[in-house]
C-alpha cells in the first residue's frame, strides 16, 4: 500500500472521501424528502442554548479585554499626570517629598488593579472559554456520524426491501449462464448469487451496527455535557463581577485616600503662597478655607495692615504709645473752632453702638461700628464675606459669641444694607484686612 504525505495512506484517503460522498449524497436526499432524518428536538435546543452562551462568552471577554486596555491607558495617564507636576514642583515648596510619595503610590496602586485584574477575572474568562471549541468540534462530528447512521440505516433498509428485486436482476445473467452451461452447474451458480446477495446484507447490517455505536456514544457524552455548561455560566458571570466589583471598591477607596492627601497638599501650597503674598505687604492671613490663629491676630484691627503714616500728635501717651494703639471712641471731640467737647449724654448712653448721624435708625440689628476694607479679600467658604478694596462693612455682634473666631468679625456691606435692607448675604471677615472708622 503506497504511502502518503503525514502518515496518511491512499487507502485511508480513499475511504474518507467515499465518506464525504455518501454524506452529501445522504444529505440531498433528505432535503428533498426521499430520505427521512433522525431527529432529537432536546439535543437540539442545547445547541442552540451552546451556540448563544459561546457568543455572550466571547463578547465578554472582548469586553472585558477593552475595560482592561483602558484602565492600562487610564494608568499611563495618571502616571504621566503625576511625573507633569513632579517636574513642575519646585523643591521648597510645601510638601515635595509628600507629593512625591503620592505619586509612588499612585503608580503603585495603578499596577496592583490592573494585575488583579488580570488575575481573577480576565485568566478565569479564558478558561472558562477554552472549553468551547473541543464541545463545539465534537458537535459537528455528532452531526457527520448522525449522517452516517442514517445512510447505513437507510442502505440497510433499502436491501431489505428490495430483496425480491436484487434476486430477479441476479437471476437474469444467471439465466443466461445456465443457458451455456451444463445442467451440474447450474444448481451451483443460483447457490452462489443467494450467497452474494446474503453477504451484501450481512455487511451493510454490519455496517449499521458500527454507525450507530459510534453516534450514540458520542451522542450521549453531549447530552451530559451541554446542559451540565449552560447551567454553568450564571456561576461564571458571578464570580466574574463579584471580583471586578470587588476589586473597582477598593481600588477607589485606596484613590480616594491618595487624592484626598493630594489635595491636602495642595490646600497647604497654596496658603504657603497666599502667607509669602501677606508677608510682603506685612499682613498676617490665615489659612485659605481655614480659620486658624494667625501669627499676631490678637492685634488691634488698626494696628494691623500696612503701616499707615501719621504726624506726631499731642495725643501721643506719654509711655511712648501712638494714636493707632488708642480707643478712639474715648476720645474727647474736637469742634471746628478747636474747643474740645465731651460726647453728649445721649451719645453715651448709644454703648458706641451708633455715630449719632442720622442713619441709625437704619442700622442692622446688632450693629457695632463701621469699618473699611483696605485690601480685597477672596472668601474661601460659604459663610464668608468676599471684600473689595474700600467697601464698607457695618460690624454686628454675633449671634453666638463662643463660635466666634479670634480675628474675625461678622458684618454687612453698607451699601448692600442701604439698598436691600436684609442680612441673606452677611457673613465673616478677617479684621486684620480693615481698618475702624
Amino acid at each position: 500500500m503506497a504511502e502518503m504525505s503525514k502518515g496518511v495512506t491512499a487507502g485511508k484517503l480513499a475511504s474518507n472521501v467515499q465518506k464525504k460522498i455518501t454524506r452529501a449524497q445522504e444529505k440531498v436526499l433528505q432535503k428533498l424528502g426521499k430520505a427521512d432524518e433522525t431527529k432529537d428536538v432536546q439535543f437540539e435546543e442545547g445547541v442552540i442554548n451552546f451556540n448563544k452562551q459561546l457568543v455572550e462568552g466571547s463578547k465578554l471577554q472582548k469586553d472585558l479585554k477593552a475595560y482592561l486596555a483602558a484602565v492600562k491607558a487610564m494608568h499611563e495617564s495618571s502616571k504621566r499626570l503625576h511625573e507633569c507636576l513632579a517636574d513642575m514642583y519646585e523643591p521648597d515648596w510645601y510638601g515635595k517629598d509628600e507629593m512625591d510619595s503620592i505619586a509612588e503610590d499612585t503608580d503603585l496602586l495603578w499596577t496592583d488593579f490592573h494585575q488583579k485584574l488580570v488575575d481573577h477575572a480576565l485568566i478565569s474568562m479564558d478558561t472558562y472559554l477554552a472549553q468551547f471549541p473541543d464541545i463545539k468540534a465534537r458537535i459537528a462530528k455528532r452531526d457527520r456520524k448522525l449522517v452516517d447512521f442514517d445512510s447505513a440505516r437507510h442502505h440497510f433498509a433499502s436491501l431489505q426491501k428490495g430483496k425480491k428485486k436484487d434476486e430477479v436482476k441476479i437471476a437474469k445473467p444467471v439465466s443466461l449462464l445456465e443457458k451455456a452451461a451444463p445442467g451440474w452447474a447450474q444448481g451451483i451458480l443460483s447457490a452462489h448469487h443467494v450467497a452474494q446477495t446474503n453477504l451484501s446484507r450481512n455487511q451493510a447490517e454490519d455496517e449499521l451496527g458500527r454507525a450507530q455505536k459510534v453516534f450514540e456514544d458520542i451522542n450521549e457524552d453531549l447530552q451530559e455535557e451541554l446542559p451540565s455548561l449552560w447551567n454553568s455560566r450564571v456561576g461564571f458571570y458571578v464570580n466574574t463581577f463579584q471580583s471586578v466589583a470587588g476589586l473597582e471598591e477598593k481600588f477607589h477607596r485606596e484613590m480616594g485616600k491618595l487624592s484626598q492627601n493630594l489635595n491636602d497638599v495642595m490646600i497647604k501650597l497654596e496658603d504657603q503662597n497666599q502667607s509669602g503674598k501677606a508677608g510682603k505687604l506685612g499682613l498676617k492671613t490665615t489659612a485659605a478655607g481655614k480659620r486658624q490663629e494667625g501669627t499676631n491676630n490678637t492685634l488691634s484691627p488698626r494696628a494691623s495692615g500696612p503701616p499707615i503714616p501719621k504726624s506726631p500728635s499731642k495725643c501721643d501717651s506719654s509711655g511712648g504709645g501712638n494714636l493707632l494703639d488708642m480707643d478712639l471712641d474715648t476720645l474727647p471731640a474736637v469742634s471746628p473752632g478747636g474747643v474740645v467737647s465731651s460726647p453728649s449724654s445721649q451719645e453715651k448712653q448709644a454703648s458706641g453702638t451708633t455715630n449719632g448721624s442720622s442713619d441709625e435708625a437704619e442700622m442692622p440689628p446688632g450693629f457695632l461700628y463701621k469699618v473699611k476694607a483696605m485690601h480685597d479679600y477672596g472668601a474661601t467658604d460659604g459663610d464668608e464675606l468676599d471684600l473689595k478694596a474700600g467697601d464698607v462693612v457695618l460690624v454686628m455682634s454675633h449671634e453666638n459669641p463662643e463660635e466666634q473666631d479670634d480675628g474675625w468679625l461678622m458684618g454687612v456691606k453698607e451699601a448692600h444694607w442701604l439698598k436691600k435692607k436684609d442680612l441673606k448675604v452677611k457673613g465673616v471677615f478677617p479684621e486684620n484686612f480693615t481698618q475702624h472708622l
